[in-house]
């Protein structure tokens, strides 16, 4: 009976740890979305054989603009608006 138990609870903290990583992962690429896919594209572009030097100067754009949103103070009143600048006006209210 107490095998069953504890197996019960490994399954549950690795439940919990799961969730945390994909929370964190979650807010990682909102904050980074932008360039993470512009270094993609440039990376596949790369890999296929093509010039990457549109993507690259996209990501570092990107890459510019999201430090000139974080170096802004916000506060939680005004965290949504620090969200929509960042993905370029195309975030939730």
């Amino acid at each position: 009976m107490l095998k069953v138990k504890q197996r019960g609870q490994g399954m549950t903290e690795y439940i919990i740890i799961v969730a945390l990583i994909a929370v964190s992962a979650i807010g990682v690429y909102s904050f980074f979305g932008k360039t993470i896919r512009n270094q993609v594209a440039g990376l596949s572009a790369e890999m296929s054989g093509q010039d990457s030097g549109t993507q690259i100067t996209n990501a570092q754009d990107s890459a510019t603009a999201a430090d000139g949103v974080a170096n802004q103070d916000y506060n939680l009143g005004s965290y949504n608006d620090a969200a929509n600048k960042s993905a370029g006006g195309a975030g939730g209210n």
